[in-house]
């Protein structure tokens, strides 16, 4: 029997300075609709959720396109230091993908925030045909100011990859 899920509500990811987080979430990629920020301490139902017993964090959940993000600094228990340089090939979660309208300019202004991409995309994989359709796709992996790795995709008419 299917679970009935109805697509992907939102992404976490744990940073260790949510305001820096915040410039780069909600200024940088465009985050829309961020919900009212949010903290706890002492709450047991949380504690239960998360199972961290005491844990203690701020959040903020912002819109990008057709998800949302909800981003944590954690208080309690103190978080281990993160890689910033681990390997999207490790065993879990690696990596969120955004698609983009202009992948060129947008790797510009992330390149010009400070933000590391891990190749220049290859824009040969998209197609201007004379009749004026654009074909395929072009994508890279990029890594925030803390070292969380995302996708970057703009994407056309393209059998192989599926649009937003």
């Amino acid at each position: 029997m299917a679970l009935g899920v109805q697509g992907i509500h939102h992404i976490g990811i744990s940073v260790p300075d949510l305001a820096r987080a915040r410039e780069f979430f909600i200024d940088l990629l465009g985050g829309i609709e961020e919900v009212a920020p949010f903290g706890w301490r002492d709450n047991p139902f949380i504690d239960s959720i998360v199972g961290l017993p005491g844990s203690a964090a701020d959040q903020f959940l912002c819109r990008l396109g057709n998800a949302h993000l909800e981003v944590f600094e954690y208080h309690a228990p103190s978080p281990a230091p993160q890689d910033p340089e681990r390997g999207v090939h490790n065993l879990g979660y690696t990596h969120f993908a955004l698609q983009v309208d202009d992948i060129a300019a947008c790797c510009a202004r992330l390149r010009a925030a400070g933000i590391r991409l891990h190749a220049e995309p290859e824009l040969s994989g998209i197609t201007r045909h004379p009749d004026g359709r654009i074909t395929g796709y072009a994508a890279t992996y990029c890594r925030d100011w803390f070292g969380n790795v995302f996708e970057i995709m703009e994407i056309h008419d393209c059998e192989d990859m599926p649009r937003v």
